[in-house]
């Protein structure tokens, strides 16, 4: 499906949005007769009315009795509460399985494309906006829930009523019938000729809100660079220039309606005219009864009511195509990192890593070709060297984060690719540079590592990183809300809630990516022996700069542009 401007790939939308719907067949079912119903006892209730009015000609010349006539008009009356009562119900299940259908794909679609969108790639979730994600996702479960709309109030209604309507005035008044035809087309034509026009502008308005909501997370989420460095009044400038683009987009979407609403005017005017001029002209020549006469108008007005209610809707309809298009093209997206068919879970025993004839490119740069490297189960391995080098790519790697271009990675002996993915990096255990949390407590933060442990496990990693002193000043202890990627706790704080989680983890290969580098050397001494404590019996890849990081590893490799110029431990190297 293409994503170019002004393309909406309508056969792949709509196969995805039946792929939702047919899982509802019977109350889809159910809803369709529902509506079928409804428009029947719209009908009947205007033929009702004729009845009524041919009788009362007969009463007024005196060819039915007073009494017969009021017999005539009770039977009427309890035939036409009959009719409400069925038609009222009918228009309630109507509405409440609507509703559940609604309620249910919009459930679906959401399940089906965050789930997707979670177990996308590493190199798609760095490649494509926040905002604009969550942006696409809110609009696609909204355009799930109009699309249902359309077809269910809009769509359905007007086949029904077209059939009926035109059945009875072709029963009635052939020139009627075909003037009712020929200005529904036309009706619905225009309308569909001026929302066709409007799509480029549509999906141009989508963009300009995903760079707007996708630029506004980003403003949000380094709220500190911009009040670190005073730069308010550029962020708001910056903000005013993006949300100036969607106004102008928006307003282009919008002028569309100037045209759309005068030509159906127009069109409306002209048919009502050739709908009153022929009625009337039989009427007058003695060919069409004044109950008939009635019965046209009054049904004329139900469908043109529908008419205009269903083309107004397909602007809901041309919308829900365009943000189906955003968030199903996601959906053309697949896993560059694919599992091997029923590949088994890993489980480390000894923890052993090796890199074998590593090959790595990444944007068609070579950053790895024939690197080897060996960290023996339980022992400490340092990677040094200066930005660009290697270093954190080695990590991803070992993560299968990418997978490498040849060679291999091997975890007690086997090749990690055998392995299931998730259960390949459930089996490591890292303390990141920078430990982003979740906007939840610090006990929820430091479970996620392993949310099946016992409150007693939980709080004795706690312990373990020294958390227990940290969080014995807040009000809420343990309890206490870290905030939006834990702004509320310091940097020291957040690096000891990290410890935690490693801890409880409990893996047999730990990652330390520069786990201290942005902490205070105070803090940083503290932390440090936490994670002395934390690498003891286990196979540690330590990523580091300072001194005191690596000097009590048990092997130092020094990188240089994906190479290893260095290789032992720190007295041999010094």
């Amino acid at each position: 499906m293409t994503e170019e401007k002004g393309k909406i790939d309508f056969k792949y939308n709509l196969k995805v949005y039946w792929s939702f719907l047919k899982k509802y067949r019977l109350p889809l079912a159910l809803l369709i007769f529902a509506a079928f119903l409804i428009e029947v006892f719209t009908v009947l209730d205007s033929f009702l009315f004729k009845i009524i009015i041919d009788k009362g000609e007969l009463f007024l010349d005196g060819s039915i009795t007073k009494a017969a006539f009021v017999s005539i008009l009770l039977f009427i009356a309890s035939v036409y509460a009959g009719f409400v009562v069925f038609k009222s119900v009918s228009k309630w299940f109507h509405t409440h399985l609507t509703n559940i259908i609604d309620a249910s794909l919009m459930y679906d679609l959401k399940q089906r494309y965050f789930n997707h969108i979670l177990f996308l790639s590493h190199r798609f979730h760095t490649t494509h906006k926040t905002g604009s994600l969550i942006a696409r996702l809110s609009r696609g479960s909204s355009a799930m829930e109009r699309m249902t709309d359309f077809f269910a109030f809009n769509t359905l209604p007007l086949i029904f009523q077209l059939v009926l309507v035109t059945a009875a005035l072709w029963y009635f008044n052939f020139a009627t019938a075909i003037v009712v035809v020929i200005s529904s087309f036309v009706f619905i034509a225009y309308g569909l000729f001026i929302l066709n026009l409007q799509r480029p502008a549509n999906i141009a308005s989508n963009r300009a809100e995903d760079i707007e909501k996708g630029n506004l997370a980003d403003f949000f989420t380094n709220i500190d660079s911009i009040k670190h460095f005073g730069k308010e009044e550029y962020i708001s400038g910056r903000f005013t220039s993006l949300t100036q683009n969607s106004k102008k987009a928006l307003l282009k979407y919008w002028s569309y309606g100037n045209w759309f609403n005068g030509g159906l005017t127009f069109i409306l005017a002209v048919s009502t005219f050739f709908l009153v001029y022929f009625p009337i002209k039989g009427f007058l020549n003695g060919t069409l009864s004044l109950s008939t006469l009635v019965f046209v108008y009054t049904i004329y007005g139900n469908l043109f009511g529908s008419l205009f209610g269903f083309v107004y809707s397909v602007r809901g309809y041309y919308r829900s195509m365009a943000d189906f298009n955003d968030l199903f093209s996601y959906g053309l997206f697949e896993n560059e990192i694919k599992d091997k068919p029923n590949a088994p879970p890993l489980v480390v025993k000894a923890g052993s890593i090796e890199f074998r004839n590593v090959a790595f490119k990444y944007q068609d740069q070579l950053l790895f070709k024939n690197f080897n490297l060996v960290v023996p189960a339980g022992k400490k391995v340092a990677l040094v060297g200066h930005s660009g080098s290697g270093k954190s790519t080695l990590v991803k790697l070992l993560y299968r984060l990418y997978d490498v271009n040849a060679g291999e990675i091997l975890i007690d002996g086997t090749n990690v690719n055998a392995f299931k993915q998730e259960s390949l990096r459930s089996e490591l255990s890292i303390v990141p540079q920078e430990c982003v949390l979740f906007d939840d407590t610090i006990y929820n933060n430091v479970a996620f590592s392993r949310p099946d442990a016992t409150r007693k496990e939980v709080m004795a990693a706690m312990k373990f990183a020294q958390l227990d002193r940290v969080i014995e000043n807040f009000p809420k202890k343990e309890n206490t809300v870290v905030g939006e990627r834990g702004v509320r706790l310091s940097g020291g704080e957040k690096q000891r809630v990290s410890v935690a989680r490693a801890i409880l983890a409990n893996k047999r290969i730990l990652v330390l990516d520069e786990a201290t580098s942005s902490l205070d050397s105070q803090t940083e001494h503290d932390i440090q022996r936490d994670l002395k404590r934390l690498m003891e019996g286990r196979t540690s890849v330590i990523i580091a700069h300072r001194l005191s990081t690596i000097m009590h590893a048990d092997l130092i490799v020094v990188l240089d542009k994906g190479k290893i110029v260095q290789l032992g431990t720190h007295q041999q190297l010094i």
